[in-house]
């Protein structure tokens, strides 16, 4: 299974990736309001779960954004690179996007996931069906222990916030934090190492 998936996205071009992911957030959405509509009693029980409170959402999301992805930057430095390798998927789907459509993506991402994993599922379900669900759900990180285990936690961890929050715009705004952060370096890695090959080309030319 493993393997029949690594080259089913090997195969895959950087559009076909995009799309796949734009059609998976779809998905997500989809599965969202459809349970949603089935779970919640009435709006004023959906009303509950979001609340405008600036320090939470911008102190607390923003504090436990940068935490996760500086311990996450971390483990990049410090631990060899096989243990943190997707198989290449987010530097692909990142790496040539502008600012904009990064920006773009990770808010969209972050609203879809977190209104389903945390907003319906744990919402009626608890903090652990919802870490397991989530983390079910990137399997691509099943053969990967430690990116399993760094998923789980991060799941558990933003279940905690919703639970001791009792906001979703809390959790969002983390999980967009995240991921816009390491999205962003992806980009900026792939633009310094595509100039350095670029002077190095001019360099042999001079030569």
């Amino acid at each position: 299974m493993k393997n029949k998936q690594a080259e089913l996205v090997k195969n895959m071009s950087d559009k076909e990736l995009s799309t796949h992911l734009y059609l998976s957030q779809l998905i997500f959405l989809a599965i969202a309001v459809g349970l949603g509509l089935f779970f919640f009693e009435d709006m004023e029980h959906f009303n509950r779960i979001w609340s405008w409170d600036v320090k939470d959402i911008f102190l607390v999301g923003t504090m436990v954004g940068i935490a996760v992805v500086g311990l996450d930057l971390l483990l990049l430095k410090y631990l060899p690179k096989h243990f943190m390798d997707d198989g290449g998927i987010n530097e692909r789907l990142f790496r040539t996007k502008s600012v904009a459509h990064i920006v773009f993506l990770a808010m969209l991402i972050a609203v879809v996931e977190e209104l389903l994993f945390r907003g319906v599922v744990q919402t009626h379900f608890g903090i652990w069906v919802a870490s397991l669900v989530f983390a079910l759900l990137h399997i691509r990180y099943l053969h990967k222990w430690l990116l399993l285990v760094s998923v789980i936690l991060l799941s558990f961890l933003l279940g905690y916030i919703y639970e001791v929050t009792g906001n979703i715009f809390v959790t969002i705004w983390a999980h967009f934090i995240i991921d816009v952060l390491l999205a962003l370096k992806i980009r900026l890695d792939f633009v310094k190492s595509r100039d350095i090959e670029i002077d190095e080309g001019n360099e042999q030319k001079d030569e």
